[in-house]
């Protein structure tokens, strides 16, 4: 079901930008110079808007939680001196209206207010009446009505300027990137919301340096309208989010490095190619679909069997197995163990479903006549 939003350009007069959109500056406003300095350096580069940290959720107390409202005047004076406009994150009315009367050109919501429909709610009543951007980071946990909902507050406030803010979603046990990119969910509120930009940060996805150029390489393959990119002119020293912070040169290389790949092109040949491939996809989705049905009838079989021998429904062992070989065989394919795994998992789940509902099905007795 798609969302009916009243949205308009986020960037307009001044503020109107090419793809891609790049917000860079410090995670944390530390010092007048280090502000200062950083944003300078930045401003050499395809950089269209400044940011910077001022108040800090952290996860855990005794950290560095933000400098306050001083750092304020040094993003605003950064911004005067580069020409750029700036933004700032808000988690409660204090911060809307300390950073609009400071004249904070574009406003975001993080993702640990994002999941708080209560806060949320208040700011978009503070901003009501206020021409300004405002870009909304997904929630923490990978919930897309939450992520729509907050939209929906804000628009319903009368923010039209919007944009999503896509830096990815915690998970527990081991991962390369900080925050899973789960690109899906961000792919399923653009379709959802044709007109709404939404920007990347593969800062908070990765969570380092090292693999921060092919997160953002995939996000404009995927036709998202922008980055946002934690910089720091010494990042190994800074106050928060070290490892994932670079200095605005190596930012400057991963913008000038991006490949910005079409949409679509009006070329006959080429769409007729893509038409048939696409054909030969369905097909084989096909294939998939009558083949996946089968699959269920043989588990509602296995349901039977179980339920008439009195076994119970899951079978660890035997799950184990199945992922292990199926992993393997996938690898074979080409396709990564984490693939498989994923789509296993969703198989086994259905599964399961058919097998409950011909294990609780109550037999009806013949009627004695």
């Amino acid at each position: 079901m798609n969302v009916q939003l009243d949205i308009a350009p986020l960037y307009t007069g001044e503020m109107s930008f090419t793809r891609p959109v790049v917000v860079s500056g410090p995670c944390s406003a530390e010092s007048e110079e280090q502000v200062l300095e950083t944003c300078r350096r930045l401003a050499k580069y395809k950089v269209d808007i400044l940011r910077a940290g001022i108040w800090k959720p952290r996860t855990r107390p005794n950290c560095f939680e933000g400098i306050g409202s001083v750092g304020l005047k040094w993003l605003k004076q950064a911004g005067k001196e580069t020409g750029l406009p700036v933004c700032v994150e808000v988690a409660n009315v204090k911060h809307v209206y300390e950073s609009l009367r400071m004249g904070i050109d574009i406003l975001w919501i993080g993702a640990r207010t994002t999941v708080n429909p209560f806060a949320v709610q208040e700011i978009a009543d503070a901003l009501r009446g206020v021409d300004i951007p405002v870009m909304v980071k997904n929630p923490v946990n990978p919930d897309l009505a939450l992520w729509m909902g907050a939209l929906e507050r804000l628009n319903q406030a009368g923010i039209t300027k919007l944009a999503g803010i896509h830096r990815g979603f915690s998970t527990y046990g081991k991962s390369k990137y900080r925050n899973n990119p789960q690109w899906e969910i961000p792919i399923e509120l653009k379709r959802r919301i044709p007109d709404l930009p939404i920007i990347c940060d593969p800062s908070h996805i990765c969570g380092r340096r090292d693999i921060l150029q092919d997160v953002a390489q995939k996000a404009m393959d995927l036709n998202f309208d922008g980055l946002m990119i934690e910089s720091h002119i010494n990042p190994s020293k800074a106050l928060s989010d070290a490892k994932q912070q670079v200095v605005p040169e190596r930012c400057g290389e991963i913008i000038n490095s991006l490949v910005l790949r079409d949409q679509s092109k009006d070329d006959a040949v080429l769409l007729n190619t893509l038409e048939d491939l696409r054909t030969e996809i369905d097909q084989v989705d096909n294939e998939i679909i009558e083949i996946m049905g089968k699959r269920m009838k043989i588990a509602q079989e296995i349901g039977r069997v179980k339920k008439e021998n009195g076994i119970q429904i899951l079978q660890p062992t035997r799950w184990d197995h199945i992922i292990q070989h199926r992993s393997e065989q996938g690898e074979k394919h080409g396709l990564t163990g984490q693939f498989m795994t994923e789509v296993y998992n969703s198989i086994h789940t259905e599964s399961i479903r058919h097998q409950t509902k011909v294990m609780n099905k109550v037999e009806e007795k013949p009627k004695v006549v």
